[in-house]
């Protein structure tokens, strides 16, 4: 059935929730899993033609933000090893999370991608949508959303 999935976290509850229920699914398919934390890129002032950026700023940014990341994905290391799970975890800066994880799960020969359902909601979600609705919207692999 499913040999390799994707599991897409952002360290909220839900995603933690989502984790080990995958955890769980991959143990009972025999799959092995890859965690995926979409990290920011630094945001960008445009004015008139060129862009404004500090570089010390921007440099703090990407650590703070690495730094998260890491936290989160050694989080769901240690879920996997005491679920003897095998597993690994990547971070990936994006301004886009959706392209991120399906370009992760491609990258990655995944044949899953197992994900939380959360995200906003009313509308804000109706303007700015979900990232688990964009990568229902464009993903090939298919995606079990966990709710």
């Amino acid at each position: 059935m499913f040999k390799h999935i994707l599991v897409p976290t952002d360290g909220s509850p839900l995603s933690l929730d989502t984790v080990k229920r995958a955890l769980s699914f991959a143990r009972e398919t025999g799959a092995r899993l890859s965690f995926v934390c979409a990290e920011k890129h630094f945001p960008t002032l445009y004015l008139g033609m060129g862009a404004v950026s500090d570089g010390a700023a921007a440099r703090q940014f990407q650590t703070a933000e690495a730094n998260v990341a890491q936290a989160i994905l050694a989080k769901c290391q240690a879920l996997a090893e005491a679920a003897m799970v095998p597993a690994d975890s990547i971070a990936i800066a994006s301004d886009e999370p959706y392209e991120a994880i399906i370009a992760a799960a491609e990258r990655l020969e995944c044949d899953l991608i197992f994900m939380a359902s959360h995200g906003r909601r009313g509308l804000k979600a109706l303007l700015l949508g979900s990232e688990t609705q964009k990568v229902l919207t464009h993903s090939k692999i298919p995606v079990l959303v966990y709710r």
